[in-house]
């Protein structure tokens, strides 16, 4: 019991409290209308009537003897006793059409009462349909007496006989019923008593056989429609859309009690063919619920379900009518069948050890499962062969069994949405931490960005000394060692002076961004042509420049800025080594989108791949650095008859 308890307790609370109200609420709903009325004291007067007999024969000639009704068909002979309620099938198998009930009754008023309360007379239902007479006048008739039939087999109908019409002694009345062999047909239970008794028993008789069913369909309708809109959302939940599907076929095998016509069917026997696929789609679709629901996989079963439900659907579509009842029979009883086996499996899938524990899922749809093995055994017991509607469990546990199947669904989606909302505050929070991780990882990145940064900077200043800076500091070198005598004063300031405008050039252009281009290549060479010209004129160095007159491609400040070190260094370079006589500058445009340098001596020449993988020459890797941040080629060759370096850039065209 402690170990119960439990379990109980660690379920989800809210839908174990939820389910447990919802069950007594209902139950005190079916139930109570029922209970209230067995407790009621039961009516009486003076002048009960008292059956004296029921009586019953085939009508003439079947149903269309008298197809509007009235009592032509009535024999005279033939009339067998019986007792109510009638199949009439016991006694003539195959008889389609009409048979007429004769019910003799008198009324003895006790203790010689002087008047006789008025009689009322009420029927449980009649299969098909039927017409209703007090001696020879009509009391009550079906609106159809021939195809599409009436359906009066579940309805429950009781009259106020006309006090002119009846006897002081013996009373008849008459009751002509239309049916199908195939449908069970005959009269259901009589009754006659005062009004208030005869009412009373009408209450609770179309309590148990319209109201209930009417619930179990509008609560069906409700299921099918909420659960199938359901699944259109979460397509995933399979268990949901066969839970949807299950009940829109209960619903319409619900029409087999609730509706007064075969409507929209052509007749009768039609009807009652599309109930029984109605049944068997309602079968296939529990059982298919159940193993969604269970989380259970079994194909071969589920092939064999899908095989046997087609079979049953055409059995009962396809079947002869003089087989129709046998085969509607042999129908019904496997559709039962397979919806016991289904529910008996499952009791063994819920309730079974596990290691991760029992599913209170699984255990509340077993209990409802098992609720439904006990109503149809009962049932069976009592309807096989009959239709007394009124005495079946299912009119009363059918409401119970759709409520507690959407609770249950419907609790397990609202924990699944828990659960939904439970990983998205843990997905915020998650992201919540990426973020902030994020935000470190990019501080940190933006730190090392601006480090390398200031590194670059660092770098290019230092290439820029040495190309700029560095050359005039050589060239100035170079004159105090090659002068036969101390230079004068105002040489030496001369060659401070061109030390200072190149300090002051390599300041000015640090940053390119705020550069002009000049208009002409020509300008562009001037400073460099005029600076080193001067030089090359001290050292006895014969210099020549060619230069093309105008730009087809312009080239970017950073480009000239970038192409005015490269030549700054390669002249330096061959001053300060090359020993060369004759140097050569050219700048030409041989295409317009390409700019190319060519700066040649005469000198000693050295070993181009010597030096550079050595890596001992600054000169040579600020060069090749510069000319991979412009975009340019750099080719250097040399020998013993001199040094070639040639730079190509790739220019942007000048605009029309």
């Amino acid at each position: 019991m402690t170990g119960c308890l439990g379990w109980l307790r660690d379920r989800p609370e809210g839908v174990l409290a939820v389910w447990a109200r919802w069950v007594v609420t209902l139950v005190l709903a079916v139930g109570g209308p029922v209970w209230a009325q067995a407790d009621a004291p039961p009516g009486g007067s003076a002048c009960a009537p008292r059956v004296l007999s029921v009586m019953a024969v085939r009508a003439l000639d079947g149903v269309d003897a008298a197809p509007r009704g009235g009592m032509a068909d009535r024999p005279a002979q033939g009339w067998e006793p019986v007792q109510l309620p009638d199949v009439w099938t016991r006694r003539w198998p195959n008889h389609d059409g009409a048979v007429w009930y004769r019910i003799d009754w008198e009324r003895r008023c006790a203790g010689g009462a002087a008047e006789a309360a008025p009689v009322a007379l009420g029927l449980s239902g009649m299969s098909m349909a039927g017409e209703v007479f007090i001696h020879r006048d009509l009391l009550w008739r079906d609106a159809s007496l021939v195809e599409p039939l009436s359906r009066s087999w579940n309805k429950p109908r009781w009259w106020l006989l006309p006090e002119s019409a009846l006897n002081a002694g013996v009373n008849t009345v008459w009751v002509r019923v239309v049916g199908l062999s195939v449908l069970s047909p005959g009269l259901g239970t009589l009754q006659l008593g005062s009004a208030p008794e005869v009412a009373l028993q009408h209450e609770r008789s179309h309590w148990q056989q319209q109201t209930v069913y009417f619930i179990n369909a509008v609560m069906s309708a409700m299921a099918g429609a909420m659960f199938l809109l359901v699944w259109c959302l979460r397509r995933q939940e399979h268990a949901y859309g066969w839970f949807g599907l299950m009940s829109l076929g209960w619903l319409v095998y619900l029409t087999t009690f609730l509706a007064d016509t075969p409507w929209p069917w052509p007749d009768t026997l039609t009807k009652s063919r599309v109930s029984m696929v109605a049944l068997v789609w309602y079968v296939l679709c529990a059982c298919l619920f159940t193993f969604r629901f269970g989380a259970q996989r079994f194909a071969r079963v589920e092939r064999a379900l899908w095989v046997l439900a087609a079979v049953g659907a055409a059995a009962a579509l396809l079947a002869p009518q003089a087989m129709a009842r046998q085969v509607f029979m042999a129908v019904w009883l496997s559709a039962v069948a397979v919806f016991l086996a289904n529910c008996i499996q499952f009791q063994w899938h819920a309730w079974r050890p596990r290691a991760a524990g029992r599913q209170w899922g699984h255990i509340l749809l077993a209990l409802c499962w098992l609720v439904f093995v006990v109503v149809a055994l009962h049932d069976l017991l009592i309807v096989v062969g009959t239709w007394e509607v009124a005495r079946s469990w299912a009119a009363l546990s059918g409401p119970l069994i759709v409520t507690l199947m959407m609770l249950l669904l419907g609790g397990q989606l609202a924990q699944q949405m828990g659960s939904v909302e439970r990983f998205n505050r843990e997905l915020e929070q998650g992201v919540a931490r990426a973020r902030a991780d994020l935000a470190q990882a990019l501080e940190r990145e933006h730190a090392q960005a601006l480090e390398h940064t200031k590194l670059q900077e660092r770098m290019q200043i230092a290439h820029d000394l040495h190309d700029g800076l560095g050359g005039s500091l050589m060239r100035s070198m170079a004159l105090v060692e090659l002068a036969p005598q101390p230079l004068a004063n105002q040489r030496v300031l001369s060659l401070l002076k061109v030390l200072r405008d190149d300090l002051r050039q390599v300041i000015d252009h640090g940053s390119s961004a705020g550069a002009q281009v000049p208009d002409t290549p020509v300008q562009w060479a001037a400073p460099l042509r005029h600076r080193f010209t001067l030089l090359f004129d001290e050292m006895g160095v014969a210099s020549q420049w060619r230069i093309a007159p105008q730009w087809q491609g312009r080239p970017s400040a950073l480009q000239c800025l970038g192409l005015t070190r490269l030549v700054e260094e390669a002249l330096s370079n061959a001053l300060k080594h090359s020993r060369a006589r004759h140097v050569c500058v050219q700048c030409m445009q041989p295409q317009p989108d390409t700019l190319q340098l060519r700066i040649a001596d005469d000198g000693v020449g050295f070993d181009v791949e010597a030096v550079r993988n050595a890596g001992l020459s600054v000169g040579m890797r600020s060069m090749t650095a510069r000319a991979e941040r412009i975009g340019a080629t750099l080719t250097v060759e040399s020998g013993e008859g001199g040094t070639v370096l040639t730079v190509a850039v790739a220019l942007a065209p000048l605009p029309a």
